[in-house]
């Protein structure tokens, strides 16, 4: 009688294990299946804009994302290729050290595009830019001005002009750091 209280015990708790269990794995698959469905969304929204992206930072090139287990999207990775016109260079390890950044940059605004915020902030992503790809970059910043707030730390002269704001830190004396701060105002129009 005691023995068979605790057996009915034991088995009412094995049985309530066993459903939990049954419920918990039904859960993972639901979480699984809505990040997978999330993701290849997400994949393919970045992709669009990527490709987009390059087109304009690579005048007459192509880019793409590349899954590498496109089957299971749960381990899969992500492979960057870009063909610039004119080379047929894909893998992004080929490029020039310039060439790498705008196909990063052209990735991180595509991410932007895809999944926007109020502000990015940047730190010297431009530093390995030419003069030409320094002005291409700038553009994609001026088209993303009206988007998205966007904080770049830099010392190019040129993306500075570009800004509407400055913020420095200067050392006037050592140990004691001071910001200054340049806002640029719209002039005024002289049409009455």
């Amino acid at each position: 009688t005691e023995l068979e209280k605790r057996y009915q015990e034991l088995d009412t708790q094995v049985s309530d294990v066993r459903h939990a269990r049954r419920e918990l794995l039904e859960v993972l698959r639901a979480l699984d299946e809505e990040i997978m469905t999330t993701f290849s969304s997400a994949v393919a929204d970045v992709n669009e804009h990527f490709s987009n992206l390059i087109g304009m930072l690579f005048p007459g090139g192509q880019g793409r994302l590349l899954l590498t287990e496109p089957d299971d999207p749960l381990n899969t990775g992500v492979e960057i290729e870009v063909r610039p016109m004119g080379l047929n260079v894909r893998r992004i390890s080929l490029l020039s050290g310039g060439e790498r950044s705008m196909a990063a940059l052209a990735f991180l605004f595509a991410v932007f595009r895809s999944r926007p915020s109020p502000f990015y902030m940047m730190d010297e992503v431009e530093a390995a830019l030419d003069d030409v790809n320094l002005q291409r970059f700038l553009s994609l910043v001026d088209e993303f001005r009206n988007e998205a707030q966007l904080l770049i730390v830099t010392h190019q002269k040129r993306t500075m002009e570009s800004a509407d704001a400055l913020y420095g830190v200067t050392m006037q004396e050592p140990g004691i750091s001071r910001i200054v701060s340049v806002r640029w105002e719209e002039p005024e129009s002289d049409a009455a």
